[in-house]
């Protein structure tokens, strides 16, 4: 059976998915398009949401339907932006969509995780299909329902790594955001880590790991001499130990041989060298400061810093 003009106009971009509104808005009767269904030539993937077509959905299919289902202003977020977008490689089990907050869905969705936002007419693209949210509140909505540090560093270096977003861009979408979890952290990552002793990974090292365990303090942005000038983040020059502090976003290839020769270097001079990134200093400082402090004790420090010191409070 051939469909009306009008209604291939409207599934064709959706990947084949229509609505019943837009069927029947298309010239479709509600008993034409029971019909289809028990016939199979159509499928119900939700209700009042068909695939006009036999077998199976494509991921894009899927989204839509899941859009359709839940209704008006409704867009692709969370893991299946990411995923539309090419920030993940796997879409995970559950489509997740998100409504404007003054709209809610009653019944449960098969399959479907919905969310609400206030803002949705700012954060939605303006033009990719299945409709989305744009990648930089993509990467916000997935490092707001992480409970792990390590998690909101993975979403931010890929989405950069990737060239799918910048750190201005993310930097300019946070300041936007009233509330989300990890502030602090994503404030450090996004923050430029190169103006030296005054970086924010570096003073979160200083005041979480050196001041809040009692461990000594280090000699902070080293010029170190040689064959090649290095700059040393924390230098423990008295205990043989250096300690780097790896606050780079999207740029995981361009330091990787620059950090080996120079860890190389200091291991060749009888350094120790201890590395850390923000979802070490963010996530387990006290973990940091007793790594830190075992190695402090090993190369002649202390006794006491051979167990990290735990701290009373620190910001």
């Amino acid at each position: 059976m051939d469909l009306p003009s009008d209604v291939a106009v409207a599934a064709a971009p959706q990947h084949g998915v229509i609505g019943l509104e837009q069927a029947v808005a298309g010239g479709l009767t509600q008993r034409r398009i029971g019909w289809l269904v028990r016939s199979g030539r159509w499928q119900r993937v939700h209700a009042r949401v068909y695939a006009t077509f036999t077998g199976p959905l494509s991921y894009e299919a899927v989204v839509w339907a899941a859009i359709l289902r839940a209704g008006r202003g409704a867009v692709a977020s969370h893991r299946t932006a990411a995923y539309l977008d090419g920030l993940c490689d796997d879409p995970g089990p559950v489509v997740h969509v998100t409504l404007p907050a003054d709209r809610h869905v009653r019944s449960r969705i098969a399959g479907v995780r919905v969310h609400y936002a206030h803002r949705l007419d700012r954060t939605r693209h303006p033009a990719r299909n299945p409709p989305r949210t744009r990648t930089e509140e993509t990467v916000l909505d997935l490092v707001d329902v992480t409970r792990r540090p390590q998690e909101v560093e993975a979403w931010v270096t890929s989405a950069c790594q990737r060239r799918l977003t910048t750190p201005d861009r993310l930097a300019d979408a946070l300041g936007l955001r009233k509330k989300i979890r990890w502030r602090a952290m994503l404030e450090s990552m996004l923050s430029d880590v190169s103006e030296g002793a005054q970086s924010p990974l570096e003073l979160r090292h200083l005041r979480a790991v050196e001041r809040a365990h009692a461990l000594p303090r280090g000699h902070r942005q080293r010029r170190v001499a040689g064959d090649r000038v290095i700059w040393v983040d924390v230098d423990y020059d008295r205990y043989a130990l250096r300690v780097e502090l790896d606050g780079r976003v999207g740029h995981a290839d361009e330091g990787r041989f620059r950090d080996r020769r120079r860890d190389n270097r200091a291991t060749a001079h009888g350094y120790a060298t201890l590395r850390y990134g923000h979802a070490d200093l963010f996530g387990d400082p006290c973990g940091v400061a007793a790594e830190q402090g075992r190695v402090l004790s090993d190369e002649g420090g202390p006794e006491c810093l051979a167990r990290a010191v735990p701290p009373a409070a620190f910001p």
